[in-house]
């Protein structure tokens, strides 16, 4: 463990980071779904405004050496503030992402932004998604069984997205310190390693 801490970017790398950090999260499937859907609200939209701006500053404020679990804690923070339930491994995804992409920046390497700007936007689902119910909609579907329909499962089914499951690299979690690059994917991206070794795998 270096204590190095984190690699500052340039100040005139700032406007395409926060371009890259826009066409990340916009090419992030589950997330789109939910800001269409309004599942957080009329304000889903301005959220995601506001998840692109705590990630910058993360990036951008932070003197410490950067842990690629805290930007996970951020993004799947956001998702719940949509009542947005993911579980097919797009947050670790995505947080790698902005991390290599980041790095890049740092090196003022650009070339990860230039292939989003030319990747096309997602057409749909990559994943599970559900929208998670608040306690009176739990209530509500309950009352719904017993009336001795079955419109609680069509429900349940209706809020499910299923598409196409992306398989996901396996992640090592025993990493120390920062993130370390790995072979890239076939995608161009590299996967990123987890550094707290207290913390397990996400279920």
């Amino acid at each position: 463990m270096d204590g190095s801490g984190n690699r500052l970017l340039p100040a005139d790398a700032f406007p395409l980071f926060q371009e890259g950090i826009g066409l990340v999260l916009s090419r992030w499937s589950a997330l789109q779904l939910a800001v269409d859907n309004e599942w957080g609200g009329r304000d889903s939209r301005r959220k995601v405004e506001l998840l692109c701006s705590d990630i910058f500053t993360w990036f951008t404020q932070n003197k410490e050496t950067l842990y690629i679990d805290d930007l996970e804690m951020i993004l799947d923070e956001t998702m719940l503030s949509l009542n947005t339930q993911v579980d097919d491994g797009s947050i670790e995804e995505v947080a790698e992402k902005l991390i290599f992409m980041h790095e890049e920046c740092v090196d003022g390497n650009f070339s990860s932004i230039e292939r989003l700007r030319q990747s096309p936007l997602p057409r749909g689902a990559h994943s599970h998604v559900s929208q998670a119910m608040s306690d009176d909609e739990e209530e509500e579907e309950e009352d719904d069984d017993d009336d001795g329909g079955n419109g609680g499962d069509g429900m349940r089914n209706d809020m499910m997205v299923d598409a196409i499951q992306q398989q996901q690299q396996p992640r090592a979690v025993n990493q120390p310190r920062r993130p370390e690059a790995s072979a890239p994917a076939e995608d161009g991206w590299v996967q990123v390693t987890s550094r707290r070794s207290s913390r397990g795998t996400r279920n």
